[in-house]
């Protein structure tokens, strides 16, 4: 019988999160081995994964970005392409991708308290197994499912005679120019669709039930562009993103504590581009409050730019059935449609979807609280890469990354194997994200709860992150044993 293989970290996940940690165990953790397990057969995640026309990121790059890295490409909003090559260049810089093993999905993960150890369960293609050991287990695989998006039943869509087409999956073959095309959704994936579709000649209709709060945003960062004439590249790169860090969290906080005003400026800024209050009245004031469910953005306006000149328009309406030649709104109005894109949101998947035991008895991520949004509450080294909702990704994942190898440092100082969060008695739990979007509210029962004061606290404030991710005292509330 072959010996199982161990490493001191088995990080999983090579998208975003996971080039991150590995880069920090590098630096920061240097003593410790480490491998990359990912399920797919190239790196990137997300980037890799989501090929629809238009893909881009919702958050400037500076900030999604790498900080030890920094984005020097001049667009601050860019599409998916260029952020692949950037992860892909990034991991090859730094040896990351020859620590890769593709086509490695982890099912399974078991403790055991008498070894101090993961056994970590791979599935290969062809449905082979194989197992692996750890000291420590780093989640970077995001949160949602890559297998399966949320797919609502819309009525009727068998009678449909023309293609449908979910983003998550976006066929080669489909051609739109000269088609009529209805986008279902109003969330991150339709406005980035919408445009994107419009240029490449379709007739274009973004179907919603309800509106949803965007803001245009410039492509380029002027006030970038100045910062790094004037300053070295890394240090210009420093002041952009904490620029970008300090606006994004102000607005943030208003939308949070001055709604009504949050609301105001959205709304003007919408009129503004559209050259239409009632069209904004209509179809781009929704009846929550901003940040309530994540706030949209357009590069340069470009949704409003194509609904402006006639290229798109915006239906406000709930579907009554598809007709084989288009769809049959509650109103009773018909809409033609050669395409239908289902961009109907995704389906939260936590860490993964990996089954995982602690000393024989199986742990529910429903059940679980999260120890500095890093960790769960008894579940012995054991981090998982939990993102902002109000800015970008990467801000958060970083923190965690590094957090976790102060964690391994103060392990190894002082002999301890084993860290294991403990929360208080009687820690009353509230839901982990702030936020009433449909793919949050369909997942309640998966999600985690964070707790009611700290460390148990999952905040959306990268300052008081980093403060205490960086500098707080890794003991609190964590039980150490050899």
């Amino acid at each position: 019988m072959s010996q199982i293989e161990h490493v001191d970290v088995l990080v999983v996940g090579a998208g975003l999160s996971g080039i991150g940690a590995a880069f920090r165990l590098q630096t920061e953790a240097p003593t410790r081995s480490y491998a990359i397990l990912e399920a797919r057969d190239s790196l990137g995640g997300t980037w890799d994964l989501f090929r629809y026309p238009g893909v881009r990121s919702d958050s400037d790059m500076m900030t999604l970005g790498f900080p030890f890295e920094p984005w020097t490409d001049p667009d601050a909003i860019a599409d998916g392409p260029k952020i692949l090559s950037y992860l892909e260049a990034t991991a090859r810089k730094h040896g990351i991708d020859r620590r890769i093993r593709f086509g490695n999905k982890v099912v399974g993960a078991s403790w055991s308290t008498v070894d101090a150890r993961w056994t970590v369960t791979v599935e290969r293609p062809g449905g082979r197994r194989h197992q692996l050991t750890c000291d420590f287990l780093q989640l970077c695989s995001g949160y949602y499912d890559y297998e399966l998006p949320h797919d609502p039943e819309l009525p009727g869509i068998g009678s449909f005679s023309g293609d449908v087409v979910h983003p998550q999956f976006w066929p080669e073959h489909v051609s739109v120019a000269g088609r009529r095309v209805v986008v279902i959704g109003s969330g991150a994936t339709a406005v980035t669709l919408v445009p994107a579709l419009a240029d490449r000649g379709a007739e274009v209709t973004m179907l919603q039930r309800t509106p949803t709060w965007v803001t245009s945003l410039p492509r380029r960062d002027r006030v970038r562009d100045v910062v790094q004439r004037v300053l070295p590249s890394r240090a210009g790169g420093v002041v952009a993103r904490y620029k970008n860090v300090l606006s994004t969290m102000a607005f943030y906080e208003l939308s949070r504590r001055r709604p009504a005003v949050a609301k105001s400026l959205l709304s003007k800024g919408a009129a503004r581009s559209l050259g239409s209050t009632a069209m904004v009245s209509d179809h781009f004031t929704p009846t929550y409050d901003p940040w309530d469910q994540r706030l949209c953005v357009l590069p340069d306006g470009d949704l409003f730019e194509a609904v402006r000149s006639g290229r798109a328009q915006v239906v406000t309406d709930t579907i009554e059935t598809f007709v084989p030649d288009g769809i049959r709104l509650g109103s009773g109005r018909e809409l033609p449609a050669d395409v239908v894109v289902t961009a109907t949101g995704l389906r939260i998947k936590v860490a993964g979807g990996i089954e995982f035991t602690v000393d024989g008895e199986r742990r529910s991520t429903g059940e679980l609280r999260v120890y500095r949004g890093t960790m769960f509450a008894d579940v012995p080294n054991l981090a998982v890469t939990i993102g902002y909702v109000n800015a970008s990704w990467t801000l958060r994942a970083d923190l965690a990354s590094r957090y976790v190898c102060r964690l391994l440092n103060h392990m190894e100082q002082n002999g301890w194997r084993v860290a294991v969060p403990r929360a208080p008695q009687g820690m009353s739990g509230r839901p982990l994200l702030p936020l009433r979007s449909g793919y949050v509210e369909r997942a309640a029962g998966e999600l985690p709860q964070q707790g009611d004061a700290a460390p148990w606290l999952m905040r959306q404030n990268y300052l008081l992150d980093r403060r205490d991710m960086l500098r707080g005292d890794v003991t609190e509330a964590m039980s150490f044993s050899r």
